[in-house]
């Protein structure tokens, strides 16, 4: 089963990731590991993670260099084997290729405007252009620079579809089932809009880890009734 969920493992902690997967396996084979699980535990506890659990990896570490820089980035973690790895798109075409050329194996992911930014964020940042129109822009340098898949909130998949075609993997963060929090979120849309739109791949993390407080099989449950939904 292809699962569209990507479960985010935002934690510091290898045993916590360990067991949110051991108790979403069932639904979910995508998982996505941050900074804020790699800063803490460096390759050593990816590796552990990855050695451990059967899983692909969404590498999300958003590298924004100098094309130089990244590309020793990408491969100082090229060994292990993340079918996504995240650079941001406004670092700019020399950089997101250079990111691909040292990798072309590992679907190099360019990530758009984050959805925790709307068009007030990005204009008190300098940016004139919207949030839409500013995304749409990121997205079609990144993949002219060889990026197989983009990071983009579902608010701007279906305008970002249309630019860039049927074969890019859309991946979109800010998804929230109905009754979820935003939090930190302000671009959102449930996950039934999401696929519908034309994403790929919904990232969720709080809607469904919030659960495990109570229970691993509640945990798991919650991530069947959300893959149950997009059936």
């Amino acid at each position: 089963m292809r699962s569209p969920i990507i479960l985010a493992l935002d934690t510091d902690e290898v045993q916590i990731a360990r067991q949110w997967i051991a108790a979403t396996k069932g639904s979910i084979n995508i998982y996505k590991v941050g900074l804020e699980f790699f800063l803490k535990n460096g390759l050593a506890g990816l590796n552990a993670l990855c050695a451990e659990s059967d899983f692909e990896l969404f590498l999300d570490l958003k590298l924004h260099d100098i094309p130089n820089t990244v590309a020793g980035a990408v491969l100082s973690i090229r060994d292990v084997e993340p079918r996504f790895l995240t650079v941001h798109a406004a670092g700019g075409r020399a950089m997101v290729k250079a990111a691909v050329e040292v990798a072309p194996e590992i679907a190099i992911t360019g990530v758009t405007v984050l959805t925790s930014l709307d068009g007030s964020s990005l204009a008190a940042m300098g940016i004139s252009q919207g949030a839409l129109e500013y995304a749409i822009c990121l997205a079609k340098s990144a993949v002219e620079a060889g990026a197989r898949a983009l990071v983009c909130s579902p608010l701007e998949v279906s305008a970002i579809r249309a630019e860039v075609g049927p074969e890019i993997e859309l991946i979109t963060p800010g998804v929230r089932p109905l009754g979820s929090e935003r939090n930190d979120q302000n671009r959102v849309m449930t996950p039934q809009e999401a696929i519908a739109a034309g994403a790929n791949y919904l990232v969720i993390g709080r809607p469904i880890t919030s659960f495990f407080k109570e229970s691993p099989l509640a945990m798991g449950k919650r991530a069947e009734e959300i893959l149950e939904s997009l059936a």
